[in-house]
């Protein structure tokens, strides 16, 4: 039987209220995806609402000369599963059988992963019954929500994110419901930032995080190590 694990996928298609298109990045799916199905994981995607996941466009426009994102494009099968996610209640009953939940990044997840209760519920449990809990970039927002023991998951670990000198840099830091790197600090967490745009992967305990598209190949390459 195929290892499983879950992709908390966002359900948001607009930025804000700038008229803008967001959702998931795509390599920050593409990546991971190649990493861990390699490793002989099976993919599930998960979202808050269900249905369709929608990937950020401007993403496939920046990596169209990215062999990785373009065979994901390609790849039917699982744009089939984005377009059809499952809520957090239709997977419960398969808990189990997960042995992590990773959230891929984009700047879509900061509006509804961000405060996602029956998501957050779902990575408790799996981290409480000794599973790995993944991120990267933006899918940093997704250990907000997640209290263990009635603390933030976050507290006291160290853990990236997409930056708040970033976010400045594209511009989006007005846009942004909150700075995310601020927010995790406020947490309480050990937060461990590299210079712009440049790979950078924080593994504290069965907690996993990478700071940015470049992070997304060595934050799967982390949890594959970690789950094996």
């Amino acid at each position: 039987m195929a290892k499983k694990i879950i992709f908390a996928m966002t359900n948001q298609s607009k930025l804000g209220d700038t008229g803008k298109k967001t959702g998931w990045y795509l390599p920050e799916v593409a990546h991971p995806h190649q990493v861990l199905t390699a490793a002989g994981f099976e993919i599930v995607y998960v979202s808050p609402k269900g249905g369709e996941s929608p990937m950020d466009p401007g993403s496939a426009d920046a990596f169209k000369e990215d062999p990785v994102c373009q065979a994901f494009l390609k790849n039917n099968a699982e744009l089939f599963k984005l377009d059809s996610t499952l809520t957090p209640d239709e997977v419960k009953d398969q808990l189990p059988e997960f042995k992590a939940l990773f959230y891929p990044g984009g700047h879509g997840p900061m509006y509804d992963i961000a405060s996602a209760e029956n998501v957050a519920k779902l990575a408790a449990q799996i981290y409480e019954s000794g599973g790995v809990l993944g991120a990267v970039c933006h899918g940093t927002v997704g250990f907000m929500p997640i209290k263990i023991s009635g603390e933030p998951l976050v507290k006291g670990k160290k853990v990236t994110s997409f930056t708040d000198t970033e976010e400045k840099a594209v511009q989006l830091d007005k846009v942004m419901p909150f700075l995310l790197e601020t927010e995790l600090r406020k947490q309480g967490a050990e937060f461990v930032g590299a210079a712009d745009w440049a790979s950078n992967v924080q593994v504290d305990g069965r907690l996993v995080s990478g700071q940015n598209p470049a992070s997304a190949s060595d934050t799967a390459k982390a949890l594959v190590k970690l789950l094996s």
